[in-house]
């Protein structure tokens, strides 16, 4: 079949469409090319005098070779520590070990300040900065902090160091090209290029993940160096990897400038972090929690809990509220709440948006300090369990069986005092909705709907209820044995 002409000049027009495109693709790619980097002599050569190798030692008693392995603090276990203690003795014997750590660091103050990880020199006796020049000096501990594993240690040089500043991490973007500088493996001075391979991992190694991966190379003793982007600034802290070997498979984790930097400070400033605190436990809000409160899409942080001792008792906040917004900010999940609270200054007073059945609401509230909250909790004894006791009756509802929550079952199934009132679950149907959100004996649930529940009836009539107003699902608040509560909604028969 012969194209008329106009079918001809259509083709001829998409054809030069396609090499115009096609020229345009080229060029960006030229572009791209061009803007990689032909090598990162200049960017290394300039930042690596600033970083450091950690040697950090730690001198413990060891005990004989000959020492039987006894229970942790039992009457032999002492027996023979001291038998062995005077056998040293006599015998003029010195039975300590020293175990040294290698890692690395960075300074960013010429007169002396040196960042790296809390790991690398966590519990040493000695710590000592080597420099890149082979130069050594002793170094003491300015602060760390174990919940974001940081340290920041102080030496005093003869003359001004070289030092590097922090960077804008939030500016990072995926695909960005990095440089790791550090001692992996004691190869001190090693410097190995890459991108941003991901931002906000999450590792589940502290409460405030938010880790840059990378596939620049980070081994074993690269902890507690820097993450360069190309202006020569430290974005990020190397800490981590995830290596069945133990060696770099591509996949390396940094703390970000924008998370260490106010830690950092607080070290420097105060020797210790002073940390926001809001006092609420809080869960993730699902879609079946979402429809459950009417809150529309999932977002928030779900208070599923209350510390009657914290800020946010005494401000009104109730479990079942939902953060929406806290000091300006939003709260897209339960993971960005305590990042966001955390770096939030004790002591400032603080506009929070919460929903509550379905309405916005604000709420002011004065930040207390996480700090004296572990250290009260840190002195807290655990109460002894009391002993078993004959079972009640059995209702079945929602797929779990159920009782009234007395005395003897408090103590059969060691439910803390701190959980008051409630009905206790029993047993759970293997394939019910309940198993599925992990429920178990002795969990207690507190509400259904909001309500307060102290008799199974009363949730086998709630259940009904929304049932009967076509609800999809029941809202429980359940607690565990402990006392943690969450928001747990179970779909309706």
């Amino acid at each position: 079949m012969i194209a008329s002409s106009r079918q001809r000049f259509s083709t001829r027009r998409v054809l030069a469409g396609l090499a115009f495109a096609g020229a345009l693709g080229f060029l960006a790619s030229a572009q791209a090319r061009a803007e990689a980097p032909e090598s990162f002599a200049d960017l290394a050569a300039s930042v690596t005098p600033a970083v450091v190798n950690i040697s950090a030692t730690q001198v413990v008693d060891e005990k004989g070779a000959d020492m039987p392995q006894l229970p942790p603090g039992s009457p032999l276990d002492d027996m023979f520590e001291e038998f062995l203690k005077r056998h040293r003795k006599q015998n003029g014997e010195n039975h300590q070990r020293r175990s040294s750590s290698l890692g690395s660091g960075f300074v960013i103050d010429t007169a002396g300040v040196v960042v790296t990880n809390n790991h690398v020199i966590d519990g040493a006796n000695d710590i000592e900065v080597i420099f890149t020049d082979g130069s050594k000096l002793k170094a003491e501990i300015v602060g760390k902090d174990t919940k974001v594993d940081l340290a920041v240690l102080r030496v005093k040089p003869s003359k001004p160091l070289a030092a590097v500043k922090f960077g804008d991490s939030d500016k990072a973007r995926v695909g960005d090209w990095v440089l790791a500088v550090g001692n992996p493996f004691a190869l001190g001075g090693s410097v190995t290029a890459g991108i941003i391979s991901a931002k906000g991992r999450n590792i589940d190694s502290g409460p405030y993940d938010n880790y840059l991966q990378t596939d620049a190379a980070i081994n074993k003793g690269n902890s507690g160096g820097p993450l360069f982007d190309m202006a020569g600034e430290v974005i990020g802290i190397n800490t981590a990897i995830l290596s069945p070997s133990g060696g770099s498979i591509g996949i390396g984790f940094a703390t970000p400038a924008n998370t260490a930097q106010p830690v950092i400070e607080q070290l420097i400033k105060f020797g210790e972090t002073r940390r926001g605190w809001l006092g609420v436990r809080i869960q993730n809000v699902d879609d079946a929690i979402a429809e459950s409160l009417g809150i529309g899409k999932a977002r928030g942080a779900l208070i599923s809990g209350i510390d009657e001792s914290g800020p946010s008792a005494t401000a009104g906040f109730k479990p079942g509220d939902v953060i929406v917004t806290f000091d300006g900010k939003a709260v897209s999940d339960a993971r960005e709440l305590p990042k966001i609270v955390a770096s939030t200054p004790v002591g400032k007073e603080v506009d929070v948006v919460v929903i509550r059945n379905g309405k916005e609401l604000t709420k002011k509230v004065t930040l207390g300090r996480l700090e004296e909250r572990d250290a009260k909790a840190a002195k807290t004894k655990k109460e002894p369990s009391e002993q078993p006791a004959p079972e009640a009756e059995k209702t079945h509802a929602l797929g779990m069986d159920l009782m009234v929550l007395t005395k003897d079952l408090r103590a059969k199934l060691q439910i803390k005092d701190s959980v008051k009132t409630g009905v206790a679950i029993v047993g759970v149907d293997s394939d019910a909705p309940a198993a599925e959100q992990h429920l178990s004996p002795g969990d207690v649930i507190l509400e259904i709907n909001r309500k307060p529940v102290n008799a199974p009836a009363e949730i086998v009539a709630e259940a009904k209820a929304l049932k009967a107003d076509g609800r999809k699902s029941a809202l429980l608040l359940v607690a565990n044995g402990q006392g943690q509560a969450r928001f747990v909604a179970l779909a309706l028969d």
